[in-house]
């Protein structure tokens, strides 16, 4: 997830609307057929642990079984994601649900078709965390008032988690001063002073723990058990015209995900094959869920999250977003 948040502010994906114009609707057919009909399809992701998934499931023919081959494209985040699939450019993307919210409730025709990473659920178990550093005094969230807490962007899912938690211990999230940082930028921050707290998931997580810092929350447990996180989503057109290609993705993603949550240490070995996290880091790191469908419960309560922090023009759409 270390790409995924910080790409997709809703500011970028709102800014990108240009790039879903008119033309955006009018490609609508797979991206090629190979040998034998196999059809590859594009798919816009950010190079992250969550999604380890994919590339099993690709290595273990569950896409191929299917008729489709995976062209996985690297990205920075959701404000190139989002207009590529609405454009064309992919078929398919990864994202996480309040930028899918952010890009629909703005009139960006997006269509989530099968989960992509979730929370663990489990308090001081989960791979994201509200983090202070050795020694520091904060000991919960509600003494964050007047301090500074980083999150990756503002106005988005690790800022609603923040945010949530501060109002859940009894505080005032207005009185928190957030400040934009990447996640990799983080853990040197905490360390340094520069903030009191930082919102981070894997493998900052992992770093800023071997530092000797502690978890004052599990910020997106918070939001509301086994959160999903994020999902893989096409356009509304391309759903609309490609029914079964768009089901055979679902299927294969689905199995392949199954995959993943059964075989953490292959998730592991792979994951070195196209990040630059090292080996060490990602033996401590604590691995997202899996789950085959998304928890329409948990997406609503980030919906009422996301709205109560003014973060949506108009209340997100679930019965049109999810599958």
């Amino acid at each position: 997830m270390r790409r995924l948040l910080a790409g997709l502010a809703a500011g970028a994906v709102l800014a990108a609307l240009p790039a879903c114009g008119s033309s955006g609707s009018d490609r609508t057919e797979p991206a090629d057929e190979g040998p034998a009909g196999v059809t590859t399809v594009e798919v816009g992701i950010i190079p992250i642990v969550d999604v380890a998934p994919l590339y099993l499931g690709e290595k273990q023919g569950f896409f191929e079984e299917r008729g489709l081959r995976l062209s996985l494209s690297p990205a920075q985040g959701g404000a190139a994601i989002v207009p590529g699939v609405v454009s064309g450019q992919f078929q398919f993307g990864f994202s996480n649900m309040t930028s899918l919210m952010v890009a629909q409730s703005s009139g960006v025709p997006v269509k989530a078709v099968v989960n992509g990473a979730s929370s663990s659920g489990v308090e001081g178990e989960d791979f994201g965390g509200l983090m202070v550093k050795k020694g520091s005094p904060v000991k919960s969230p509600k003494e964050l008032e007047g301090r500074k807490v980083a999150v990756n962007t503002l106005k988005n899912i690790n800022e609603t988690a923040v945010r949530n938690s501060v109002r859940q211990d009894g505080g005032d999230p207005d009185e928190v001063q957030l400040v934009e940082l990447a996640f990799d930028q983080m853990p040197a921050a905490l360390e340094s002073g520069q903030v009191d707290a930082a919102m981070v998931v894997e493998p900052a997580l992992a770093t800023i723990k071997a530092q000797g810092g502690t978890e004052i929350a599990s910020s997106l447990v918070d939001i509301a058990d086994e959160l999903t996180v994020a999902m893989y989503f096409t356009s509304a057109q391309y759903a609309q015209d490609n029914p079964e290609l768009v089901q055979a993705f679902q299927e294969a993603t689905a199995e392949s995900l199954a995959y993943a949550d059964a075989h953490p240490d292959e998730v592991r070995a792979i994951v070195t094959t196209y990040t630059k996290i090292p080996a060490a880091t990602l033996e401590r790191v604590t691995l997202p869920k899996w789950p085959a469908e998304a928890n329409r419960a948990s997406v609503e309560a980030l919906r009422e999250l996301g709205e109560e922090d003014g973060f949506f023009r108009e209340t997100p759409d679930l019965d049109a977003l999810l599958p």
